[in-house]
């Protein structure tokens, strides 16, 4: 996911509480998991409200540090955006605000992005948060920016529009009117069975409009199937712009030869007319499908709405539990930081980059995990190592004050320095309001991906997966 970096100041320090301390070593009796993950839920919502401009944006991040804390960026995404949305419907799924304080936040928020400038039936990569305009210029440095056209950004909109439409009936001709013009083909790439190379039959990275015609494409398609930007493919595939084949064309691992991060082992196997390598890695003994660069978000963003471990138990659902424990262990076994969780973050010291577990992922240089370890990867780890996550959240809390009470988790944690992030990001704070909230009250943003063209043609699909794991 695009992201720009951005200095930070001073914060937390503590690392000589925290090496060895991990999460075994909790005191105390502790409140239940229950009791708990409300009250995170609280304490995420509220950091929620505190990005929230006047005319209802989400901005990328606040920085809870100073005096004159909660300071809101100026830039906001189509991904935060959406991120606000399903925060909102979820905090009153949960009781946590009203019906009607619901539907009135809901629709300030659609009636702002009503009026952001679009192109081909899309949203552009970054906006004013407080004002709405289009951004070419980077607020903090005054760096150009070429408006760009995301697939994935624009997935994580429509994944928003869709839950709040479910949520607030009212606002569902309107959202439906925002959709009409959203049309994945955009993205597509037909596959070329004489050129698959030219013509993958995958999803291009975006679009830079201001070019003829379509624009000017990313030099790369998202070809890796374990990664976020799936939502994109399945909103296509779900609602008729991208065909079914589309899935079967996307990469469990990359091919044998091509150059990855491990030779792949597993087999071809001929699903609805389409030759699908399904190939498999093995880490700790442990075969799984493999990200792009390892990093937690890219394997269990999607499946906080598509219930791919329901549908896909023997395939998806097995993955989804390798990966976690495959970053379980590879923060308290391997690497020993005696804490885990690695994923895309603020960084501690200043800044933002890609984490992960670099044997996960295929990517010959992929993400390093480096000592830096974010909640939100052991919140979307909850469903597949409840007692772990919650043991290591309480930890990274109990030894680095990890924790706000009022904005909930800060980003990110360096565990072998100490040094707590500044900042909490819209993005993280988004997936964590989502898994709490299947936590507490299952399937509640989940509805709109069980019905309709998900029920009838992604469904299926995900039946039909043989992951050969």
């Amino acid at each position: 996911m695009d992201r720009r970096t951005f200095l930070m100041t001073a914060g937390a320090g503590g690392a000589a509480l925290a090496l060895g301390a991990g999460p075994a070593a909790t005191a105390a009796p502790a409140r239940s998991d229950a009791s708990l993950a409300r009250t995170w839920f609280h304490s995420t919502y509220r950091s929620i409200e505190a990005m929230t401009t006047d005319l209802g944006l989400v901005t990328d991040k606040i920085d809870v540090s100073g005096p004159g804390a909660p300071v809101p960026s100026v830039q906001t995404s189509p991904t935060n955006i959406g991120c606000g949305l399903w925060a909102t419907a979820a905090a009153a799924g949960l009781g946590v605000i009203g019906q009607e304080t619901m539907e009135r936040r809901l629709a300030r928020t659609v009636a702002a992005v009503e009026r952001l400038e679009r192109a081909h039936g899309f949203w552009f990569n970054w906006y004013d948060a407080h004002d709405g305009s289009l951004l070419t210029a980077w607020p903090e440095n005054g760096d150009p920016i070429r408006p760009f056209l995301s697939s994935v950004d624009n997935a994580w909109l429509v994944t928003g529009l869709r839950i709040a439409a479910d949520a607030a009936p009212a606002l569902r001709p309107r959202i439906a009117r925002l959709l009409a013009d959203v049309d994945w083909s955009y993205y597509y790439t037909p596959y070329d069975p004489a050129d698959p190379a030219a013509g993958p039959g995958q999803l291009r990275g975006g679009f830079w409009p201001d070019k003829p015609g379509k624009g000017e494409p990313t030099g790369h398609h998202y070809g890796a199937m374990n990664t976020e930007p799936r939502m994109a493919s399945y909103l296509g595939i779900a609602d008729g712009s991208l065909p079914s084949e589309h899935y079967w064309h996307l990469f469990r691992t990359l091919l044998p030869g091509m150059g990855q991060e491990q030779e792949p082992a597993g087999s071809y196997v001929t699903v609805d007319g389409v030759r699908v390598w399904q190939g498999h890695y093995t880490y700790r003994g442990r075969k799984l499908v493999p990200t792009w660069g390892g990093s937690m978000f890219e394997a269990l963003m999607v499946p906080l709405f598509v219930p791919e471990a329901e549908w896909s138990p023997r395939s998806w659902g097995v993955t989804h539990t390798r990966y976690v424990r495959s970053q379980i262990e590879h923060g308290m076994d391997e690497a020993e930081y005696g804490y885990w969780g690695f994923s895309p973050a603020n960084i501690p010291e200043g800044g933002y980059r890609e984490y992960g577990v670099d044997a996960i992922g295929m990517q010959e240089e992929g993400y390093n995990s480096l000592g830096v370890v974010t909640p939100h990867a052991s919140f979307l780890a909850l469903p597949y190592a409840r007692g772990e996550a919650f043991d290591n959240l309480r930890a990274l809390d109990r030894d680095f004050g990890a924790y706000d009470e009022t904005y909930g988790f800060r980003d990110s944690v360096n565990v072998a320095t100490g040094r707590v992030s500044d900042f909490v990001l819209a993005l993280d704070q988004g997936m964590i309001a989502a898994a709490l909230a299947q936590q507490l009250s299952p399937g509640l943003l989940q509805r709109p991906f069980r019905t309709g063209g998900f029920a009838s043609r992604v469904r299926p699909l995900l039946e039909k997966e043989r992951f050969s794991i």
